[in-house]
């Protein structure tokens, strides 16, 4: 009988961390490298709340629902951000998954679907989950990607429990915001948190056979305005995305079905959320806003097949061993180290050093050979 091993390629896969020892020198207790396990130090200060430009070198980090994680394929939010402070060198990541709430983060290579203590009181319906395997955690995740500003986005998943659990979602809201700012991700002090509202649903009637959104902005106001409470309680900055889309004047359509932006409404929306964030600033780079974009996308590639890494079931779950420590450590490896060029490709280009979207990654460290298993019949 024949027995093949598929070695799979992998899709290329994680962030910026390049520390990472060479496969031969890994020991078998910890023969998953690639899956970042350390957990985040409590915090000794807080970082001031209020709305402030980033610092140089500030990491930031979006998460949350399917507004956040549709920008991964358009960058327009971090582009904006580089336009207006080129020569801050910022490292931008979204953690953003559709579904996700404050506490509940499922994944199937995950243990736990819970973001933090204490989470599943908050959705005790949720609570059967058979995840298997060592995908890290949102706060080693956050850990792994030293986040100084996190980009929180919830509300719109949450709305569709209806109008009866807007408290449960402020509860678990603000739960999860006091769990953040306990944390120094960073290694030094708690993340500035940002929350960011729902967008209002886009009434597209006249062209399309949809919901006319009366209904649904009548529950998303409320879960928005638990937003604002949670974050006035806090002193946190809110970023009041569904006000600004409601009173939107109509022309170009935001959205392609009421709620998920075009690439188009992504751009208009990063101006609101760049103000509310990080105040209002001018443009300061010189660069043309399409050749920024498109060194984000760039870079947007490799981190979005490091945090939503297809085959999972083979990279960090259940079927990882025996083979998979022949292959995937080293890719993801060699994948967060062309993440790495391609930050510092979005900041030369930003900062007027480049021109072209050119990289050299002869700088990676060449991967090993990986023995096949395909044995031949004798």
């Amino acid at each position: 009988m024949k027995t093949i091993r598929l070695t799979t390629a992998l899709a290329i896969a994680w962030l910026a961390s390049l520390s990472v020892p060479p496969l031969a020198a890994q020991s078998r207790e910890n023969n998953h490298p690639h899956a970042p396990s350390a957990e985040p130090a409590a915090a000794s200060r807080a970082r001031p709340q209020a709305v402030a430009a980033p610092a140089p070198g500030e990491r930031i980090v979006l998460l949350g629902n399917g507004l956040a994680e549709r920008d991964v394929y358009y960058g327009r939010l971090e582009t904006e951000l580089h336009l207006r402070y080129p020569a801050h060198q910022l490292i931008v990541r979204n953690m953003g998954r559709p579904g996700d709430t404050p506490g509940f983060r499922p994944h199937p290579a995950r243990v736990s679907q819970w973001a933090f203590p204490g989470a599943e009181k908050f959705h005790p319906e949720l609570n059967s989950h058979y995840g298997k395997g060592f995908f890290p955690t949102p706060d080693q995740w956050l850990t792994h990607l030293k986040a100084d500003t996190i980009l929180a986005f919830f509300g719109y998943n949450e709305s569709f429990d209806g109008t009866n659990r807007v408290d449960n979602f402020e509860a678990e809201l603000d739960a999860w915001v006091r769990h953040t700012l306990s944390k120094a991700y960073n290694g030094d002090a708690a993340p500035r948190v940002v929350l960011v509202s729902p967008i209002a649903f886009e009434n597209l009637t006249p062209a399309r056979d949809l919901p006319d959104g009366k209904r649904e902005n009548e529950r998303l106001a409320l879960y928005t305005e638990a937003m604002r409470r949670v974050a006035s309680r806090h002193g946190l900055a809110f970023a009041d995305l569904f006000q600004a889309t409601r009173n939107r004047r109509k022309g170009t359509p935001l959205t392609i079905n009421g709620f998920a932006p075009t690439e188009s409404g992504y751009a208009e929306l990063a101006v609101v959320l760049a103000d509310a964030a990080f105040g209002k600033q001018r443009r300061q780079s010189k660069a043309g806003p399409d050749l920024v974009n498109a060194a984000v996308r760039e870079k947007d590639y490799f981190w979005n097949n490091d945090y939503n890494l297809v085959n999972g079931v083979h990279t960090h779950g259940q079927r990882y061993n025996p083979f998979g420590p022949q292959n995937y450590p080293d890719e993801v490896r060699k994948t967060r180290e062309m993440m790495a060029l391609r930050d510092r490709l979005i900041h030369d280009v930003a900062g007027g050093k480049a021109k072209a979207l050119a990289v050299d990654d002869s700088q990676t460290h060449p991967l090993p050979s990986v023995p096949s298993n395909f044995k031949r019949d004798t």
